[in-house]
């Protein structure tokens, strides 16, 4: 039984809670928050809820940790710290720093004779080992990569810092007819713009000025300012009731050549309704993973692409050649 702990009470470590149910070879032991009197009043019956303080306390109560926070500011720091501690599996997905959290995590991981894993989710995750393989088995190609129709939190909590805005949420809308170039063959060359929309709902604050708002975001560096991008300012009620979910999906395709003749298209399609529960499930599958790794003697940091399947399948290696080969 792998001892499951997680760090963060948003989205993500909810989801990571419901999510245990389908994985019976572990077990919730602790949530650690830094409000442990709220999440306390939302935790699951039994599971105990500590202070972030007092995460010393459970280093040998616990196999691995979960860390469940935002990637922006929170993982940069808490990752490091945690791994200190505990062997961890983090879901960090500012692609462009990856290798500069890697190695922030590595060092630390190494001193304290622990192993991390990191970028663990759908895209950097799934979709990582997705481009690998067809990289791999396709050398001859172009990669895609297409995002949604679906919610980014990243994107959506910028949106709420603008001043003036009480509620938002974006959605990440692939464009078909740039996806439909990809399948044709043609491998285009595709800008940012043709490949994405960015469609933002917005509840603005009483008396805020809406046209501010919008030209704040549609100029908002690294977010919205390479991007066709559409706001929308609806009610309070109207967020409520159609935007309260949060959705995902999106596409990997590689276009190549076999050889001259001979054209090959990749693709792997998911579609989620849920964004946080299904990275919740990819997050324990790499912690069952971590404590296997960990128990034959790999510490530092790994990433997605270190791990052999077999580590992350709850049955054996004969039930894997039985079922899945």
């Amino acid at each position: 039984m792998t001892r499951i702990g997680i760090f963060g009470w948003g989205n993500l470590g909810k989801a990571v809670a419901d999510n245990l149910l389908n994985f019976p070879d572990m077990q919730l032991k602790v949530i650690f928050s830094r409000r442990p009197q709220v999440v306390a009043a939302q935790a699951p019956k039994g599971i105990a809820v500590a202070s972030v303080s007092d995460m010393e306390k459970w280093t040998d109560k616990i196999d691995v940790l979960l860390l469940c926070s935002g990637s922006a500011t929170d993982l940069p720091e808490q990752t490091p710290a945690a791994v200190k501690l505990f062997n961890v599996v983090d879901s960090f997905d500012t692609h462009a720093n990856i290798p500069t959290h890697f190695a922030a995590v590595d060092k630390a991981a190494k001193e304290s004779s622990h192993l991390g894993l990191i970028s663990a989710g759908w895209d950097p995750g799934l979709f990582s080992l997705s481009r690998a393989l067809f990289n791999a088995f396709l050398p001859n190609g172009v990669d895609y990569t297409f995002w949604g129709k679906g919610v980014s939190q990243g994107h959506s909590d910028a949106i709420r810092r603008v001043a003036g805005v009480k509620r938002g949420v974006q959605y990440t809308v692939p464009r078909d007819t740039a996806i439909e170039r990809v399948r044709s063959g043609e491998q285009p060359a595709l800008s940012t713009r043709e490949k994405h929309l960015r469609e933002c709902f917005v509840v603005a604050e009483n008396g805020a000025d809406c046209a501010k708002i919008e030209a704040e975001i549609k100029n908002m560096p690294n977010y919205f300012s390479d991007y066709d991008t559409v706001v929308h300012f609806i009610s309070e009620e109207e967020f409520e009731h159609d935007h309260k979910q949060m959705p995902h999906g999106g596409f990997v395709l590689r276009s190549g050549n076999n050889t001259e003749e001979y054209k090959s298209l990749l693709e792997l399609n998911i579609k989620l309704d849920s964004n946080p529960h299904f990275t919740s499930g990819v997050l324990l599958a790499y912690a069952r993973a971590v404590k296997r790794l960990f128990d034959n003697g790999a510490r530092g940091c790994i990433t997605v692409f270190d791990v052999p399947p077999s580590a992350l399948f709850v049955g054996t290696p004969d039930d894997m050649r039985k079922h899945l080969l």
